[in-house]
C-alpha cells in the first residue's frame, strides 16, 4: 500500500500537479490539506476521471481537507468532537483494518495571539478525540500538515528560527504528547539526517534552490503500521512543478 500526504495550498490551482503526480504515483491514499474550496466547488468529476473516490469538506478560501482513494472509505467523521468541531481540519476515515486520519493543523500567526493558544488547544483536542475513538494497538495512520517542525534537524537555521510558532517549545511538546500516546514519525524512522524538509515559503527568493525549508508535513503511525512501512520519502521535485503549492509531497509504504 503507498499514501501520500500534500498541503495543495488551494487544490483548484493544484490540479495541473496532483492529477498528473496521482496518474504517475498511483496512490492507494492521498490526503491533501488546504484545499481553500467550498464543497459545492470541489472538482470532484474531474478527480473522478482518475478513478479515485473522493471525500472532503471545505470553506471558502481557507483551510480544506480531502482525502482520495483508490478504494471504498468507511465510517467518515469530519471534524473534532467537540466545539468548533472545524470539519474542514480534519476528515477520519476507515480504509479496511487501517484508519486514515487527514489533519491541517492551525498555524497560530504568533505566540502572543490567540490563535497561537487555539493551535496549543487544539491538538490537545485531537488526543481526546483519540482516547474516545482509538487506543494505540488500532491500526491508524495519521497524515497532514501539523505546522510544526519536531526538532533542530527540521528547519533551515534552527538558531534563528527558535521561538516561531511552527518551531517552539511550546508546540514540540504538545505534538511529542500526541507521539507519546502511540504514534512514530515515519520519516524518521528511515531517515535521521537534517536538510530534509516539505515546505519552501514562496516569499524567499530562491528558497527551494538553497533548501530553506522547513519540515511540516507528517506520516505519522502507530506501531502495528510503523512495523509494515518499507520506505517514507519527500518528492521535493513536485515543488519545482511550474505554479507550484508551498508544500510538497510526503509518500510512504507498505508491505501489508
Amino acid at each position: 500500500m503507498k499514501v501520500a500526504t500534500f498541503n495543495a495550498n488551494s487544490l483548484r490551482s493544484r490540479l495541473h500537479i496532483v492529477l498528473p503526480w496521482v496518474g504517475a504515483n498511483q496512490p492507494d491514499i492521498l490526503c491533501i490539506q488546504e484545499t481553500k474550496v467550498q464543497d459545492h466547488e470541489f472538482p470532484i468529476d474531474v478527480i473522478a476521471e482518475t478513478g479515485y473516490q473522493t471525500i472532503f469538506c471545505g470553506e471558502k478560501k481557507y483551510n480544506g481537507v480531502a482525502i482520495l482513494s483508490r478504494c471504498e472509505l468507511n465510517d467518515i467523521v469530519f471534524g473534532l468532537d467537540d466545539e468548533p468541531k472545524d470539519p474542514a481540519r480534519l476528515i477520519c476515515a476507515r480504509l479496511e483494518s487501517t484508519w486514515i486520519l487527514n489533519t491541517y493543523i492551525p498555524q497560530g500567526r504568533a505566540r502572543d495571539s490567540e490563535m497561537f493558544a487555539y493551535k496549543l488547544r487544539w491538538f490537545e483536542r485531537l488526543k481526546i478525540f483519540l482516547n474516545r475513538r482509538f487506543t494505540p494497538t488500532d491500526r491508524i495512520l495519521w497524515m497532514g500538515d501539523f505546522n510544526v517542525a519536531r526538532d533542530e534537524r527540521d528547519v533551515y537555521d534552527p538558531k534563528r528560527l527558535w521561538g516561531h510558532v511552527c518551531y517552539c517549545q511550546e508546540v514540540q511538546d504538545v505534538l511529542q504528547d500526541l507521539m507519546d500516546w502511540g504514534f512514530i514519525d515515519l520519516f524518521r524512522q528511515f531517515c535521521e539526517e537534517p536538510g530534509h524538509y516539505t515546505f519552501w515559503d514562496y516569499r524567499m527568493p530562491r528558497a527551494l534552490q538553497q533548501n530553506l525549508g522547513w519540515r511540516l508535513d507528517y506520516i505519522m503511525a502507530t506501531q502495528s503500521v510503523a512495523i509494515k512501512a518499507m520506505a517514507c520519502q519527500i518528492d521535493t521535485k513536485a515543488r519545482a512543478f511550474e505554479k507550484p503549492s508551498d508544500h510538497t509531497f510526503l509518500v510512504a509504504e507498505f508491505d501489508f
